[in-house]
């Protein structure tokens, strides 16, 4: 019984030769992989004189068992025998030949010609010249090797040549013998072989047996004839086993013929095929073309009669495209009658599935491979096992069934952790599941998650990267664990039930413990990049928005100063240069500056997704254009919250352009940074503000009280403060302010104005004096310093109003105004609204008050 499948076979295998090339005694694998792979370049050969080609094909290994079948197919047969040995003395060289002699009687009952390849060893013995070994000084100096590989095919062809020209002539009266698989070679036993089945029977088998010899001897059209004449003797008795084989021959024949290039995927490697159908094999047949032209002189000459060839000839030779499957199906139905012959029967299944993969017709191939798979075969190893599933799932891909494909791998994976390996492969696992990723439409890079609709199966996706961070876990690789879980949090999140939110983080959390995740790129040993998973769910971020300064802080131009003629140098007029001007960036342009060295904000509007509190570590902005110190937040948010506010502040220590791109954030031990652009319908209001320079900042404060109540609104542009004081006509008082700088920048100027405002449009006064000099003279004041500001407040009225005006004064008094003091360097107040003074000789009529209300 044949054990071993080879699930590479492909239907043009059928032509080529089969050699075997093994180490004999210690060999470096590397340096025998270096000779075999130069060997195996050497896979075709033309005849001379002749348009044939020879196809070799070559095996490092072959189990024996397989080698008995070389009858029923005699691609099968092992006809040529290459070993490799290094031999360093003349002493060793006779022990060493013995071990050649020993490795070609392993083989040597289907052997047609060998050779012995020696390398290290020079002198008298390596200069005698022999046929059937080869000596070379070492690896290196070893030019001839391929020349060598040339004569030794040539020298199969001549044996293989004699033997079907021995098989393929009629030698009338002799007895022809009857080819057999090992497990019939009981059942013939007393069998009479003199009866006409049994005759039929050793001319159908030698009939097909011919048709493979002319396969491989580069004679497709005299093939195709023998496989004819088998099929027609082999079904009119029965013989099931060796009509699949027949009716295989006619399709791989016809394969040969249609797909030159081959069917085994490597495109190219073969070039046409030799014979008389040399010049049709450019030219593709139509659909249904299933005629060869059969030359019976050819035919003639090589033993067949002509009468049978010709009619042969008129027949059908060679199978359409479709007729190809249907004689496969055949075939194998005449295999699966033979549970001995399971190999057989499953190679020929994928052999008909590549050939259906050329024709796109995956359906059918699907069906081919799912009969493969319940092939009942004997207790393969768990390296059988891997190579079967792994063969199964690369043929479903190639009929573009990606699922199916990534199921079978899916399963190679699990075959490589087996409880029965003592060694577990979780390497090989983790490697092949992750082949499996495509086929279940799953990316290991979270921004493929942010375009649209999930794609694939939820529950079979988390599934399999539970298996990836096992076998990550298995494999020692902490990191990959926490990459794999963190991607899994991210893009299932929606899918995932509480319970397994609970677990997934708490899993995670025992990760990081030890292994902290990070935004690093982790490269896999077979270059496979695994890109960063930021959290941009934990939380979720709805809305961004950059907050202007607090009143006290916003910067204004200063109006008083924009007429005049000041330095270049003067930190009062500030013109950024505007770097960039792509118009997305124009767009989020704010209309409001921040200050350099001053706290602002960021407000974000956050959602917790989790059914817990869920802590949310080392939260702060991520800038570009300025350089920009963050102020990392903690926070904690309730289980399934709804919008939370969020402030997150820094402070820009350069000027210019300040961009927010979006946030860092550190949860559940994973560090993220989460890009606004990465963050599916947020909103905003711009995400870029200008910084100008540090500017002064100025605190003012009086020796008056404050007032109960406001004089006027503010404009929302400005800082007030009203005080107040209570004086008789001709009464004059002090205020005394004190001017703090509690900046970092020197105050060098000061500009002060006053207005008095009679809200009753009927006094006009002059209540107000000061004198700057002694002031100014503390100027430039540094910061930390105070300067002191004295303001003379004096009533002097002269009434000239109607009587009903002395009742309004007693009730309301006259209120004066003084315009806000500050610095030019942080503000100038838009000035209030105040009405046109009284004429002042009309002012010379008002009579004697008693006293007024001054509120400043």
């Amino acid at each position: 019984k044949m054990s071993v499948p080879d699930y590479m076979q492909c239907a043009e295998d059928h032509q080529t030769l089969l050699v075997v090339v093994q180490p004999i005694g210690i060999v470096p694998e590397e340096s025998f992989f270096r000779i075999y792979k130069r060997i195996s370049a050497v896979s075709q050969v033309n005849v001379r004189d002749s348009q044939r080609v020879l196809y070799i094909r070559y095996r490092h290994h072959y189990p024996p068992e397989n080698n008995e079948w070389g009858d029923f197919q005699t691609h099968r047969k092992v006809v040529g025998l290459i070993t490799i040995t290094e031999c360093s003395s003349a002493k060793e060289w006779p022990q060493t030949f013995e071990k050649f002699h020993l490795q070609k009687e392993m083989y040597g009952s289907t052997l047609y010609d060998s050779r012995l390849f020696v390398f290290g060893l020079q002198g008298e013995i390596a200069e005698q010249p022999r046929t059937d070994v080869a000596f070379y000084p070492s690896y290196d100096e070893s030019e001839t090797v391929e020349k060598r590989i040339e004569d030794f095919i040539e020298s199969l062809f001549i044996v293989l040549e004699s033997k079907r020209l021995d098989r393929a002539t009629d030698k009338s009266g002799d007895k022809i013998p009857l080819l057999c698989v090992p497990f019939e070679k009981k059942d013939f036993v007393g069998l009479d072989t003199d009866s006409r089945h049994y005759k039929k029977r050793c001319q159908g088998r030698m009939r097909k047996h011919v048709g493979d010899l002319c396969l491989q001897a580069g004679m497709l059209q005299d093939s195709l004839v023998h496989y004819h004449m088998a099929v027609e003797l082999l079904r009119s008795v029965n013989d099931f086993l060796w009509l699949g084989a027949a009716l295989e021959g006619l399709c791989s024949a016809s394969v040969i013929y249609h797909y030159p290039g081959g069917t085994g995927g490597k495109v190219g490697s073969r070039r046409a095929q030799g014979g008389s159908l040399s010049a049709e094999a450019g030219n593709r047949h139509r659909p249904g073309a299933q005629e060869v032209l059969i030359d019976p002189g050819a035919l003639t000459s090589n033993g067949i009669n002509a009468d049978t060839s010709a009619e042969i000839g008129r027949a059908k030779n060679c199978l359409s495209p479709e007729d190809i499957i249907e004689k496969y199906k055949e075939a194998i139905s005449y295999y699966g009658k033979y549970k001995n012959a399971g190999v057989i029967e499953l190679e020929a299944c994928v052999k008909a599935v590549r050939v259906l993969a050329m024709q796109k017709r995956s359906m059918e191939a699907s069906e081919f491979l799912q009969n493969a798979v319940y092939i009942n075969l004997r207790q393969l190893s768990e390296e059988e096992k891997i190579q079967r599933y792994s063969i199964l799932s690369e043929l479903y891909e190639r009929i573009g069934f990606h699922r199916k494909s990534a199921f079978f791998k899916r399963i190679a994976a699990m075959q490589c952790a087996a409880p029965s390996i003592p060694e577990p492969g979780w390497r090989a696992c983790y490697k092949l599941l992750l082949e499996t990723l495509p086929g279940y439409s799953l990316s290991l890079d979270p921004q493929d998650f942010t375009k649209g609709t999930h794609r694939g199966w939820a529950a079979v996706q988390m599934r399999l990267l539970h298996e990836l961070v096992y076998a990550s876990r298995r494999m020692g690789n902490p990191a990959l664990c926490v990459r794999h879980l963190s991607f899994l949090l991210q893009t299932m999140l929606d899918f995932l039930s509480d319970q397994e939110k609970k677990d997934v983080t708490q899993s995670l959390e025992s990760y990081t413990a030890k292994c902290p995740g990070t935004m690093e790129v982790i490269t896999l040993p077979d270059g496979l990049k695994l890109p960063p998973v930021p959290f941009t769910k934990l939380p979720i971020v709805k809305s961004v928005k950059l907050l202007n300064l607090p009143t006290s802080l916003r910067p204004h131009k200063m109006k008083s100063l924009l007429g005049q003629n000041v330095s270049t140098k003067s930190p009062f007029i500030y013109s950024p240069i505007i770097a960039h001007s792509r118009g997305e960036e124009r767009n989020k342009k704010i209309d409001f500056q921040w200050v350099q060295g001053d706290v602002c904000e960021v407000q974000l509007m956050v959602y917790n997704p989790m059914p817990f509190e869920l802590r949310v570590e080392n939260m702060g902005l991520l800038t570009t254009g300025v350089e920009f110190e963050s102020l990392p937040a903690a926070l904690s948010l309730p289980a399934e919250s709804g919008l939370y506010p969020v402030t997150l502040v820094g402070v820009p220590q350069t000027t210019g352009q300040i961009t927010v791109n979006g946030y860092h954030t550190s949860v559940f031990g994973v560090f993220s940074d989460c890009l606004l652009d990465n963050l599916p319908g947020v909103k905003t209001n711009g995400c870029t503000v200008e910084v100008i320079p540090a500017l002064p900042r100025l605190q003012i404060s009086t020796s008056l009280p404050r007032s109960a109540h406001t004089l006027q609104p503010s404009s929302g542009d400005e800082i007030s403060t009203n005080v107040s004081v209570q004086l008789y006509n001709g009464e004059t008082q002090q205020l005394i302010i004190k001017l703090e700088n509690i900046g970092t920048e020197p105050l060098e100027k000061l500009e002060v104005t006053a207005k008095t405002v009679n809200t009753k449009e009927k006094l006009y006064g002059d209540f107000l004096s000061w004198n700057l000099e002694d002031t100014l003279c503390q100027f430039p004041l540094k910061p930390g310093k105070i300067a002191t500001f004295i303001v003379n407040i004096k009533v002097k009225l002269d009434f000239s109003c109607q009587e009903n005006l002395l009742q309004d004064l007693s009730d309301d008094g006259i209120s004066v105004s003084g315009l806000p003091l500050s610095s030019p360097f942080r503000q100038v107040v838009k000035p209030r609204v105040e009405t046109k003074p009284l004429n002042p000789q009309e002012s010379s009529k008002v009579g004697d008050f008693s006293h007024v209300k001054v509120r400043e």
